[in-house]
C-alpha cells in the first residue's frame, strides 16, 4: 500500500498543506480511480460492482469515520461542520447501499480471502483514526474523508448511471470552508501535527484501497 508524508513548513498554513495531501495522497492521485477499466470497459460493471462493496465494508456501516469523530470533537466552529457533515454521510451510507443492490453480488475474484482481510483491515484501521484522543487527529480524519470523497463520488456516480441508480448530490467536500477550519483549528504545532496525521493516514489506506481494487480487476483479468 502507498504511503504519504506531510512535511510540516512553518511559512504554510494547515489548510493549505491539508488541501495538497489530499490532492497528492488520496484518490484523486490514483490512476484507477479514473481508468477506463473501471469506468467503462467491457468489464466496468464487475469492477464498479467491486468498488461499491468493498466502500461498503469502510464506509457503508453506521458509526462511520465522521460519526465516530463528531463524538470527539468540542470546538464550535469544527463542530458546525462535523454535525452537517454527519447528515451528509448518512445519505452517502443509503447512496451506498442502493448502489449494492443495483450492482449485484460480489464479482468472484482469485485470492477473494486475502482482499476480505485486507479491507477488513483498513475498516479498523478508520475506526481506530477517526476515535484517536489525540486533539486533532480525528477531525483531520474526518476532513480527509469529506474531502477525499468527492474523487469517489466520481467512480460511484459513474456506477449510479450504469446500474439505472438516480444520482445524488454531494456537498460535504467544501474546500475553502475545510481549509478556513483546519488554519483556525490548528493553534498550536501539535494540534497541526495531529489534524495532518489523522488525514494523512485516511488518505494513506483510500489510496491503498484502490491498489487492492486495480489488483483484484488484474487477477479477474488474469
Amino acid at each position: 500500500m502507498a504511503s504519504a508524508s506531510v512535511q510540516i513548513a512553518g511559512s504554510a498554513r494547515t489548510g493549505q498543506l491539508l488541501l495538497a495531501c489530499v490532492t497528492e495522497h488520496g484518490s484523486a492521485a490514483h490512476s484507477y480511480a479514473t481508468s477506463q477499466k473501471l469506468l467503462s470497459g467491457p468489464d466496468a460493471s464487475r469492477n464498479l460492482a467491486d468498488l461499491i462493496h468493498f466502500l461498503s465494508t469502510l464506509h457503508g456501516l453506521h458509526p462511520g469515520v465522521v460519526d465516530h469523530a463528531a463524538a470527539r470533537v468540542v470546538d464550535p466552529d469544527a463542530r458546525d461542520w462535523i454535525e452537517d457533515a454527519a447528515t451528509a454521510f448518512a445519505a452517502e451510507r443509503f447512496y451506498l447501499t442502493r448502489l449494492a443492490v443495483a450492482a449485484g453480488p460480489v464479482p468472484s475474484t482469485p485470492g477473494a480471502a486475502d482482499s476480505d482481510n485486507a479491507v477488513r483491515g483498513q475498516a479498523h484501521a478508520l475506526e481506530m483514526l477517526a476515535q484517536s484522543e489525540r486533539n486533532g487527529c480525528a477531525l483531520g480524519a474526518a476532513i480527509a474523508v469529506a474531502l477525499d470523497w468527492q474523487y469517489v463520488r466520481s467512480a460511484l456516480d459513474a456506477a449510479a448511471i450504469r446500474f439505472g441508480v438516480e444520482v445524488q448530490p454531494y456537498d460535504a467536500a467544501q474546500p475553502e470552508r475545510l481549509r478556513r477550519l483546519a488554519d483556525s483549528f490548528a493553534d498550536s504545532p501539535s494540534t497541526q501535527r495531529a489534524l495532518l496525521f489523522g488525514a494523512q493516514q485516511i488518505l494513506i489506506q483510500h489510496y491503498g484501497l484502490w491498489d487492492l481494487l486495480e489488483a483484484r480487476q488484474q487477477a479477474r483479468e488474469g
